[in-house]
């Protein structure tokens, strides 16, 4: 019988190559977040075609329903309809687009983490679901950020 760890550590694994495999995008890159917020730098952005927004192409996984009913560090109540997301640095109210296949949803940061290593992104299972996340359960996931205006 396969554990919940061994998938995770699998599915980590299925990232960290597929990250792998896009290190020739990443060579091309700009060094960082043009306008950079509060000292985060990505070193994987891009400059994205909207003003003061870049995209990344990091791993995410999804909030499952232990977390739903809690406040998150913004002060909203995560709900499975949700949309938001996770992210260490980024400020609450950022906008983030995801795209994943043909999908694309925009969500808000909401909360800090996720503090497993190798993610960048948490998201909710509404945004998950509109993705086509849900099954994967957890990869990597382009996305598009667009800070909240000053």
């Amino acid at each position: 019988m396969t554990s919940k760890r061994t998938i995770r550590a699998v599915a980590g694994l299925a990232c960290t190559a597929a990250l792998l495999v896009a290190a020739p995008v990443a060579s091309a890159q700009t060094g960082g977040i043009p306008g950079g917020t509060g000292g985060t730098t990505e070193p994987t952005a891009q400059p994205s075609s909207a003003p003061g927004s870049w995209t990344v192409y990091k791993a995410a996984t999804w909030y499952g329903p232990g977390f739903w009913g809690h406040s998150t560090a913004c002060g909203t109540t995560l709900t499975p309809t949700t949309l938001g997301v996770a992210h260490r640095k980024l400020p609450c109210g950022t906008q983030v687009t995801f795209s994943y296949g043909a999908a694309s949803v925009t969500a808000t940061v909401i909360d800090r983490g996720p503090f497993h290593k190798g993610y960048a992104w948490d998201l909710t299972k509404k945004v998950a679901k509109r993705l086509g996340f849900l099954a994967v359960g957890a990869g990597p996931i382009q996305a598009t950020v667009t800070p909240p205006a000053s």
